[in-house]
């Protein structure tokens, strides 16, 4: 077990309630960032005249649309499981509060993997945006 990792078998229903929260948070703001860089992609800026960053430009748009697919129904996901707590938490049973952990620990690694594909993609978009914008400055000059 990594340092600082929940361990979810001795956590309470409040805590994953609380942690489901904040993902969907994440999600939300990740959304908006989908968005603002949709727009930039799509701009006039990122319009490069080499075949080799139309491609790589083309590449990146369609890893936005699958960032958001992702997005979309992992926040879904989160929103059931959200609703699934507010049963739970007027039952109070131990296997369904097992259940519940459990199906929480596979939102935990879902939310991850989305977060570091979401991540990697963000870090091409600036790598790609630097290659763009030094190509256009040294036309510049």
């Amino acid at each position: 077990m990594e340092e600082g990792e929940v361990v979810y078998d001795d956590i309470g229903l409040d805590a994953l309630h609380q942690e489901s929260r904040k993902w969907i948070s994440q999600l939300d703001f990740t959304s908006d960032e989908i968005d603002f860089f949709h727009h930039l992609l799509h701009s006039y800026v990122f319009e490069p005249d080499t075949p080799a960053l139309f491609e790589t430009l083309q590449g990146q748009q369609k890893e936005m649309v699958v960032s958001r697919k992702k997005c979309k129904v992992l926040r879904q996901a989160l929103q059931e499981h959200e609703n699934k707590l507010g049963g739970l938490l007027e039952i109070s049973s131990e296997t369904l509060d097992a259940a519940y952990k459990k199906q929480h620990l596979g939102l935990k690694h879902q939310m991850e993997g989305c977060m570091a594909h979401f991540q990697n993609l963000k870090a091409n978009i600036f790598s790609y945006g630097q290659k763009v914008l030094k190509k256009r400055h040294r036309k510049d000059r």
